[in-house]
């Protein structure tokens, strides 16, 4: 059962840059950024003004009007990626239910509702709070929520791992099918944290950027970066045993090689300085895909546009590939465009590794104009290209110290 093949016949997104896997794709291809003006709540008061928001989504095309008004946004998110990602993958009633499992990670969970019921209860006392608070809330809600609508009855498990959620989701459901104790996934992670108390603590233990310019707000590996764009969205992918989903003739996009997990035991929130933790990632994706220093490596970066971040994950690129190959690799960063989608942001990027394997193209890292001498590899600046790649990775670190590298492979 170890030796068990894994590949991903499914794909959703809610994101910034487009509500579908193909609207988010011509997005970052043709460079177009979903960072814009906050509109959620009043900025007078806020030093940060630009976040990246899912645009024109009604959680009605997904939910009745009872389950909407019982959901966190985060889990409408969820829940709708999710359908993108199954209705695609045809795999509902080819699979055993106790075989089906659910991996769907969540860095903070439902923000949105704990602000809107405290409100409540100091305005208007403990008998206003919503009897379904405490669903509504938990970070767990997104994978339970998608088990039920599709009758997954395998484990139903979150992964809590702050920006680094949605990939370590894909990780460990790679290991459950692997080993024998699921036979298809849906996986991915989702978040919607822009809310006056999620933006006021990111922006007062400042990671966020200030900047009130769209186009000079999230600058990955720029020498100009100040922060990150918060942003928000969800992104599913469906995972299946190869063997199976081949002959079902299920369209595969790619199989997931490789899986790094490892944590810096460094500090909440900043990246160890030598980068041991991230190079350990790399590394251990890199060797469950067999590789050998050889073929094309793209890299879709964890890239926020934070100074420590960026500098330590360009270290981690070197140190875990070599100098040479290391800048032979090409590498960007997503969130040029989606700002930081937080515990989406692995499994938004998950998908872009996947896309840049089936397409030949490598979208850019946009608004890279004064790249930083400590990150000096080729970061894909302003454009995307058309490349051959063999092998891609994905990148995700996060605060606690959480590292997750993904690897894909065309089969």
């Amino acid at each position: 059962m170890e030796g068990r093949r894994v590949v991903v016949t499914g794909m959703g997104t809610i994101s910034p840059v487009g509500n579908s896997v193909s609207e988010a794709w011509d997005s970052l291809v043709n460079g177009r950024s979903g960072i814009a003006g906050i509109t959620y709540f009043n900025t007078e008061s806020f030093k940060a003004k630009l976040d990246a928001e899912v645009k024109d989504f009604d959680p009605r095309k997904w939910l009745d009007k009872q389950e909407s008004l019982r959901t966190d946004r985060n889990v409408q998110y969820a829940i709708a990626a999710a359908d993108e990602a199954v209705k695609e993958s045809c795999v509902l009633g080819t699979v055993d239910p106790e075989r089906f499992a659910v991996y769907f990670g969540s860095g903070i969970g439902g923000i949105n509702t704990i602000s809107a019921e405290i409100r409540k209860l100091l305005e208007r006392g403990p008998g206003r709070v919503s009897p379904y608070l405490i669903p509504m809330l938990i970070a767990n809600m997104a994978a339970g929520m998608i088990a039920i609508r599709y009758g997954c009855k395998g484990a139903s498990l979150p992964a809590v791992t702050a920006c680094a959620s949605g990939s370590n989701a894909i990780g460990e459901a790679v290991r459950a099918i692997r080993h024998g104790y699921a036979d298809a996934v849906i996986t991915g992670g989702t978040e919607a944290a822009i809310t006056e108390i999620g933006v006021a603590g990111f922006q007062n233990m400042q990671a966020l950027s200030v900047a009130t310019d769209p186009e000079a707000a999230s600058l990955p590996f720029d020498r100009r970066r100040a922060g990150f764009v918060i942003g928000e969205g969800a992104a599913a992918l469906v995972l299946e045993e190869y063997g199976r989903a081949k002959a079902r003739g299920a369209h595969i996009y790619g199989e997931i090689t490789g899986y790094g997990s490892t944590c810096d035991a460094y500090h909440m929130t900043a990246p160890a300085p030598d980068a041991e933790g991230g190079r350990r990632a790399i590394e251990e994706a890199l060797k469950e895909s067999g590789w050998n220093g050889n073929g094309r490596i793209y890299i879709n970066a964890h890239g926020t546009g934070t100074p420590l971040n960026d500098k330590g994950e360009t270290l981690a690129i070197k140190t875990a590939l070599g100098e040479e190959n290391a800048r032979k690799a090409m590498i960007s960063s997503s969130k040029s465009m989606t700002g930081h989608m937080l515990g989406a942001a692995g499994a938004f990027e998950a998908i872009v590794a996947l896309k840049t394997l089936e397409t030949g193209i490598v979208t850019p890292t946009i608004n890279l104009l004064e790249p930083d001498p400590e990150c000096d590899l080729d970061y894909v600046p302003l454009t995307a290209r058309n490349a051959d790649i063999d092998l891609a990775l994905s990148s995700s670190l996060g605060f606690g110290g959480h590292n997750a590298v993904l690897a894909f492979r065309r089969v």
